[in-house]
């Protein structure tokens, strides 16, 4: 994917979510290493921002619930800038639910962004690289897709179905010279996790992170995961009976605990 030595050496990556968090952090650690980085976002001022500050970004504001709009974002990329070697699907957003706020729009809202809002964004330039036979896409879902856990019913269930969907496209994308790769974040210091009420264990600072995904997906594993204590301690968890997986989440949580 990269040179010898690592670096991106003028290649180009799209990143969706790249006005702050991970997506920013991403964008500009990749342009360090010599990517010419495609940054999208709804955050138009903040991409403005991004690019100003590192002149190898280039905006391209997106609002991934309109399909129609990821069509033209990623021709307009290309006619611009050339073909996209990566892509990263990073946009998202969170909403803690739980079974006493559970609500079906605030549900449907974050399947529009997280999980159709990435369909739309895949769509278009996965086509154009099967087309070409190369290319590399990055799926960022999260560990907490990899078992239901308290107040992420709806979080938690967009990003399984991530980690489905990439599981699912993985062998036929291989076979047509494409790399898909999964991402799967634990806690990372961004504003969506500054929301959170509760202790992180774990808490990665967005850079640390940035440089993880970052060497990952100059590699060949299917999945991208950090931190890695706490995304082994999940999947340990989700192999478990019932029967012990029920008690040890109301320990490590505090929640469903009898008063």
């Amino acid at each position: 994917m990269t040179a010898a030595d690592g670096e991106g050496s003028g290649r180009l990556v799209w990143i969706t979510g790249a006005s702050s968090g991970i997506g920013a952090a991403l964008a500009q650690a990749m342009a360090a290493a010599g990517w010419r980085v495609a940054a999208s976002a709804r955050g138009a001022d903040a991409l403005a921002g991004l690019a100003a500050a590192v002149p190898a970004i280039r905006p391209y504001p997106l609002d991934i619930a309109d399909g129609a709009a990821c069509e033209a974002a990623v021709a307009r990329i290309e006619a611009e800038l050339g073909p996209i070697d990566v892509a990263v699907l990073n946009a998202g957003t969170h909403l803690p639910m739980g079974a006493a706020d559970f609500d079906a729009e605030r549900f449907a809202a974050l399947v529009e962004v997280n999980l159709l809002g990435t369909a739309r964004s895949l769509a278009p330039v996965m086509r154009r690289m099967i087309a070409r036979g190369r290319g590399r896409i990055a799926v960022v879902a999260s560990v907490a897709g990899y078992s239901g856990l308290p107040t992420a019913a709806a979080y938690g269930a967009t990003k399984a179905a991530l980690v489905n969907m990439a599981e699912a496209l993985r062998p036929e994308l291989a076979a047509a010279g494409v790399t898909l790769q999964l991402v799967s974040p634990g806690f990372v210091r961004t504003p969506l996790t500054d929301r959170n009420p509760f202790p992180m264990p774990f808490l990665m600072p967005v850079d640390v992170a940035a440089r993880r995904l970052l060497r990952g997906l100059e590699g060949g594993r299917f999945e991208i995961v950090f931190p890695r204590r706490l995304a082994w301690a999940l999947k340990l968890l989700r192999i478990l009976p019932y029967r012990l997986y029920f008690p040890l989440v109301r320990m490590a949580t505090g929640v469903g605990r009898q008063r």
